[in-house]
């Protein structure tokens, strides 16, 4: 760490990253400067602390380097997340008889957390993808996850899970694409909104209506690139997740094959439902490894930077914040692990477990982020500094998956409808 005095001038990376950002990664990898009291390989198996590493040093290599630019510029880094698929971590809990690797998502949860310390944006994407290709390996026949898993899970072909809508968000029972079938082939209406990889991925998992209203009368499809009536909106420009596009996805007589149907028709609910409850341990450990990081340039910061004479790090108040952030990254970190091993085990609480986990660790870790910020001062405010990026790319975490308010829905109402 640079002397006394004023803050070291970052390193030019070819992105403007944080060389404080770029050494904290090194030390997840190393395992050494980390505070044992987060240490996140603790209470690990040695497999999985041995694939946290090789995710520890793939974030510190491959992502952490372009993050910035990768934001900047809005680059969807296909080749590096390809890199990340040999690793086996484009089919992380699909079965490996179809190119996945197997794991459990408690292991997910660990790699993501991890990879999200060198990129929140890709790392989310992908767990996204991850997502997409577990359904189809689950809800799909033979054949279909003979057809798409392989591609999907070397990443050599990209997912995008369709279910928000224009009009149905939070109240996803309502949506209205609609699917009617004519011989062999569903007639696909209607249009998606905030479609993470939308127009620049291959395979798109559609919620349709095939039915009548609610819940039940919807089903789900695949629907590949190139169909045709298939089209695509502007790209979005947001606040963070810069690093993949957003797109709406966009069905006009779009003809879909019936064998590209996930599961019977009206199960296109309850798989997609079950497709979050996994989707929320992702983000969730998505914004943990964007904690986790600042946290760690947090407290390099306060042993830096000097003001009224003496290192911030003397200040009382900045040790009780500090404190306070390791306590609630920790608290996240079990949580998450709780509810990945009740969803792995098929527990009774899983899916009000996941959707704590949700709530809580998105808040939290987005306090701890934003207190990163506010401990930088005026750096922190600054592009050069990848305790701001950490913050904008998880805002949005508290709002998809199901927004934090509907998590509270979905605990609340376990709470008051059991016996």
């Amino acid at each position: 760490m640079a002397a006394i005095g004023p803050l070291p001038r970052l390193a030019r990376l070819g992105c403007n990253l944080c060389r404080n950002h770029r050494l904290v990664l090194n030390r997840n990898s190393s395992k050494r400067g980390i505070a044992s009291c987060i240490d996140p390989s603790y209470g690990l198996t040695d497999e999985q602390k041995e694939f946290q590493k090789v995710a520890f040093d793939f974030a510190a290599n491959e992502m952490a380097p372009h993050m910035a630019e990768w934001d900047q510029k809005e680059i969807f880094p296909v080749e590096t997340m390809r890199r990340a698929a040999q690793l086996g971590f484009g089919g992380i809990y699909v079965r490996p008889e179809v190119g996945g690797s197997g794991l459990s998502r408690l292991d997910t949860s660990i790699i993501f957390e991890a990879l999200s310390t060198g990129c929140v944006s890709t790392t989310a994407y992908i767990s996204i993808h991850n997502m997409c290709a577990w359904m189809i390996d689950t809800f799909g026949n033979d054949g279909q996850r003979e057809k798409f898993c392989p591609d999907l899970c070397s990443m050599e072909k990209f997912a995008s899970y369709c279910l928000t809508e224009p009009g149905s968000g939070s109240d996803a029972a309502s949506l209205l694409t609609s699917a009617q079938r004519r011989g062999d082939h569903y007639i696909l209406n209607g249009s998606k909104a905030f479609i993470s990889g939308g127009g620049d991925t291959d395979v798109y998992v559609v919620m349709c209506r095939t039915g009548g209203k609610g819940p039940k009368g919807i089903s789900c499809l695949v629907v590949e690139k190139g169909t045709p009536g298939l089209s695509f909106g502007k790209k979005e420009k947001k606040v963070g997740w810069n690093s993949q596009p957003t797109r709406a996805v966009i069905f006009e007589d779009c003809p879909v094959p019936v064998t590209n149907r996930l599961g019977d028709e009206g199960q296109g609910f309850n798989i997609a439902m079950k497709g979050l409850n996994g989707g929320r341990i992702n983000i969730a450990s998505c914004s943990l490894g964007a904690a986790h990081a600042s946290v760690l340039l947090a407290k390099d910061h306060l042993l830096v930077r000097k003001q009224f004479g003496e290192a911030l790090a003397n200040n009382q108040f900045l040790q009780f914040k500090l404190a306070e952030m390791a306590t609630r990254l920790v608290a996240s970190r079990l949580l998450v692990r709780e509810a990945a091993t009740a969803l792995q085990e098929n527990r009774a609480d899983a899916v009000s477990l996941c959707s704590m986990a949700k709530l809580f660790v998105t808040d939290e870790c987005f306090n701890i982020c934003n207190q990163a910020l506010q401990m930088h001062g005026g750096y922190g405010y600054l592009k050069d500094y990848a305790v701001q990026q950490f913050m904008r790319d998880i805002r949005v975490h508290q709002i998809l998956e199901g927004t934090n308010e509907v998590m509270r829905m979905i605990i609340s109402r376990n709470l008051l409808t059991e016996s």
